[in-house]
This record gives C-alpha cells, sequence and structure tokens, in this order.
C-alpha cells in the first residue's frame, strides 16, 4: 500500500471552463481559443506542481474534454473520461471509486485544477498537516474548497459547490489552514489570477497572461 495520496483532478470541458476568466488571456483578447489556452495552462501547472509535492503518490485527472486528454496525456498524466458528466461531485465519485479499487492506492483527496501559482512545499505541508483525519483546504475567500482528503480507506464524499468550506466542515473535515497561500490561491475571475500572479504564476500560464 502507497504512504502517499493519489489525487483527483476533474477539470469541466474547455468551452464550459471558467467563463468568469474569459478575456484574462493574452493582453485582453477575447479569443474563445486564447481562452482555451489559458484554462488548459492553469490546469498544466496545477498537476505539475502537485505530482512533484511530497506525499503525493499519483493523479488522476478526470476529464472528457479531448484536448485536455491529450494535454496531460503527452505530460504522462493518467486521464479518467467523465463518464458520468453530471458536474463535479460526481465527477470525483467516479474517480475515486475507480482508484479505491486498486491494491497499491491507500488515500485519495481532490484537488481543484485551478491553482496556477502552487508550490508543491505547500500543497506537502498541507498534506502533513491532515494526518489520518478526512481533511480540507479553504480557499483564499474562506468559502471555497480547494484540497479535500479523505481518511484511509474511507470514500471521499465530495461536497463541492456554493459554500463548500462550510459543506466540508458539517461533514466531519477537519480544516487546514496554515502559511500556504499557493494552495489556497484558486483562480476564477482576473482579480484572482492577479493576486496568483503575486505569489508567482507556473510558467505555462505565465506565457498565457504576459
Amino acid at each position: 500500500m502507497s504512504a502517499g495520496f493519489h489525487l483527483i483532478v476533474p477539470i469541466k470541458p474547455l468551452h464550459l471552463a471558467k467563463s468568469r476568466l474569459l478575456g484574462a488571456a493574452d493582453r485582453g483578447a477575447r479569443q474563445p481559443a486564447a481562452h482555451a489556452d489559458l484554462v488548459t495552462a492553469v490546469a498544466l501547472d496545477t498537476v505539475s506542481a502537485a505530482r512533484r509535492a511530497p506525499g503525493v503518490a499519483g493523479i488522476v485527472v478526470v476529464t472528457s474534454d479531448p484536448t485536455l486528454t491529450e494535454a496531460f496525456t503527452a505530460d504522462g498524466v493518467e486521464v479518467l473520461a467523465d463518464v458520468p458528466a453530471a458536474g463535479l461531485n460526481a465527477a470525483l465519485r467516479h474517480g475515486d471509486t475507480q482508484l479505491r479499487r486498486r491494491a497499491a492506492v491507500s488515500r485519495v483527496g481532490a484537488l481543484q485544477a485551478d491553482l496556477p501559482a502552487l508550490r508543491p512545499g505547500d500543497l506537502a505541508a498541507a498534506i502533513n498537516a491532515a494526518g489520518d483525519d478526512r481533511s480540507f483546504c479553504p480557499d483564499r475567500h474562506g468559502t471555497g474548497t480547494t484540497l479535500l482528503l479523505a481518511e484511509p480507506g474511507r470514500p471521499l464524499d465530495p461536497r463541492f459547490g456554493p459554500g463548500s468550506a462550510d459543506a466540508h466542515a458539517e461533514s466531519g473535515a477537519k480544516v487546514l489552514l496554515g502559511a500556504w497561500d499557493s494552495l489556497r490561491c484558486d483562480v476564477d475571475t482576473e482579480a484572482d489570477l492577479t493576486a496568483a500572479a503575486a505569489l508567482g504564476l507556473g510558467p505555462r500560464t505565465a506565457a498565457r497572461t504576459s
């Protein structure tokens, strides 16, 4: 059994993802292609950082978008098709079910795909702070969730959506609060992207926002 977490990263199809970021790529260009490239860059930077974090044994992306599937597969990341196609929590439950059938998987977590400033050390610190508890990390606004970690051998039980921080706390999850700003800085708007840039963007995102 692996002592590390296998993280599930769900991503919507590019034509549906991050609509509030439209116009943030390539000096304000509003072309759909530029927006899709930015969303892809953010997701790739997020996963690349997470793969380097101590305590992460593996990552599975859940998406049915062909462009994202090609990009992550080329990067050596396993991709599962979003067969439920019924939203974020359904995608996470699908990934969780598939992972927990594997003998090498002991603990499962969920990581949001919109953390372009993520530092591996911040993710590792949060994982260490979780210990064996069901735990979650709220976003910088305190209302959303960027990371959810299941107990050993237990289902993930995701409760993402509006007010997910409260929903995960009510489910008995321990809140993870520490000096890991990059883990809390998810990007939904241009203001969020500016905050992430102040922390230091990953190389792909930086190239798309210069």
